[in-house]
């Protein structure tokens, strides 16, 4: 193995790095602003698949599971030797876990250089820099936000579909959750900024956002406004040029009418929600303190779509929560059976430490989550299946997407996303299609998780969003060879399977 100073004459003399992401499109978007600040700081993206082989690693962590902190030390592990016969490397270790464990990490892996939090990313250039020079391990974890951050630079992972922060933090107690002891009360950007960054991303020739939070449609309680949300998304159709806007992750008790009035009133807001419901019964929400019960999850949904006819609606479901009963069970059973979900991420109960479902009685036998855990699966592949039939033989807009078909050189596909998200694998056509571009296409089968076009591709629109990409792949194609930029296990942004097991499952 080559050492570090060779490494660096073979990138140019600069030093390279690479981050690791675990966890919710929070920590995604974190570490597009990670790699933005190394890039800033000089640093280049090492290849891709160099596997530790860079001359800083990153660890963008996530505290949710309840395995998550032996699969760092897992992974520092494997790094250890690696440090040992390679002077100058350096490991960084931050996000949830980091927030949470502090001098924990240190002290069980001691070759680790830099530790820190949720709060102060911005730092990271700084104190990588710092454990140089003093040649030892740098711990700063930031209580509180320094700075929103979105004031950071971002190295965005697509040209044509980006992250937008509205929040950060949370203020709900949900039993199961610790994202709050670790993320903070919410707190909210001011909707012109919020708008700023959006035209200015717009401008760059993207045409897809996404507007992130911990808890997004709480947005306006930090600052005093109810309906700031629905304000702003209906602030977003007035943005030329902005063709889809999507938002995650909203939560049922601030779902309110007006939100529901802006997504059908407003163009580009497309025809998809995603909302958590982690327990169909009564009895288990109230032991989550989740503030909604089964009543007003449904009628939530009947009103959606009464005003949204086509909108494909997903969740997340936690089964096997301490004290839940076979009737508990049966109960969510029923919303699944009711709502008949697009797409449900079905989670089986793990502890999360420091949390009080944590150290609840009545926790359920792995077996017995295990077999409730299948029986949901069964019946929502079945309802999955049989809501993406009815798409067969619309005619729908696909956005032309990159790396969301693993299968698409050997079938001689494309594929991309329908306004409702659903994803549309089709036939490639003669012209040559880029992604970011749009492509319509007539639906002619339905799988449970995709749907197909295998007929001729209807028309091809060529956008600003698609030169984008092609501006963006041609500069990168002109760097010296061995320096590739983005992270290797983030996509753009994308439906929530992109990051489950996170946050997103909140």
């Amino acid at each position: 193995m080559t050492s570090s100073g060779d490494r660096s004459q073979a990138v140019g003399g600069t030093r390279s790095y690479e981050v690791r992401t675990y966890g919710c499109q929070m920590n995604v978007h974190d570490s597009e602003r990670l790699s933005g600040l190394l890039e800033g700081a000089g640093y280049v993206r090492a290849p891709e698949g160099s596997d530790g082989d860079a001359d800083v690693v990153v660890f963008n962590t996530c505290a949710v599971r309840e395995n998550a902190d032996n699969k760092l030390y897992g992974n520092l592990g494997r790094l250890a030797p690696m440090k040992t016969r390679r002077p100058g490397m350096q490991i960084a270790v931050g996000g949830c876990l980091a927030q949470k464990d502090r001098d924990t990490i240190v002290r069980r892996a001691p070759w680790v250089d830099v530790v820190f939090g949720t709060h102060n990313i911005g730092k990271l250039p700084v104190l990588l820099e710092r454990a140089r020079v003093q040649e030892e391990a740098q711990v700063e974890i930031a209580e509180s936000l320094e700075a929103f951050p979105s004031t950071l630079p971002t190295r965005r992972e697509s040209a044509y579909a980006a992250w937008v922060s509205i929040s950060v933090g949370c203020n709900n107690t949900c039993t199961f959750c610790i994202v709050p002891a670790l993320r903070g009360k919410e707190k909210d950007r001011r909707p012109g900024d919020i708008l700023a960054e959006i035209e200015a991303l717009v401008a760059e020739g993207v045409s897809e956002i996404t507007l992130l939070g911990q808890n997004v449609n709480a947005y306006g309680s930090d600052i005093g406004d109810r309906e700031a949300f629905s304000k702003l998304l209906r602030a977003c159709g007035a943005i030329e040029g902005l063709e889809r806007v999507r938002f995650t992750s909203p939560h049922p008790r601030d779902f309110t009418d007006d939100v529901i009035a802006a997504m059908a009133g407003t163009p580009n807001v497309m025809p998809q929600l995603h909302m958590p419901l982690q327990s169909g019964s009564d009895t288990i929400l109230k032991a989550m303190r989740r503030s909604y019960r089964q009543d007003r999850y449904l009628g939530i949904i009947d009103k959606v779509r009464a005003a949204i006819p086509h909108a494909a609606i997903s969740t997340d479901i936690i089964v096997g929560f301490p004290g839940e009963t076979e009737e508990d069970f049966e109960q969510t059973m029923h919303v699944v059976r009711e709502a008949r979900f697009a797409q449900a991420f079905t989670f089986q109960y793990s502890k999360r430490p420091g949390t009080p479902a944590a150290e609840m009685d009545g926790q359920i036998p792995k077996e017995v989550v295990q077999e409730r855990y299948m029986r949901l699966s069964a019946l929502q592949e079945e309802i999955s299946w049989e809501e993406n039939k009815k798409q067969v033989g619309r005619t729908l807009e696909i956005m032309v997407a990159e790396g969301e078909g693993r299968k698409d050189g050997a079938t001689h596909r494309l594929s991309g996303r329908a306004p409702d998200n659903r994803l549309v694998h089709f036939t490639k056509p003669d012209e040559e299609v880029r992604p970011g571009d749009v492509v319509t296409v007539e639906i002619t089968y339905a799988a449970p998780h995709h749907l197909l076009a295998e007929g001729p591709t209807i028309r091809v629109r060529r956008t600003r969003a698609g030169d984008a990409w092609e501006k963006r792949n041609t500069a990168e194609a002109a760097r010296p060879a061995g320096v590739l930029l983005g992270l290797p296990t983030v996509g753009v942004p994308a439906p929530l399977p992109a990051a489950t097991g996170g946050c997103a499952a909140l």
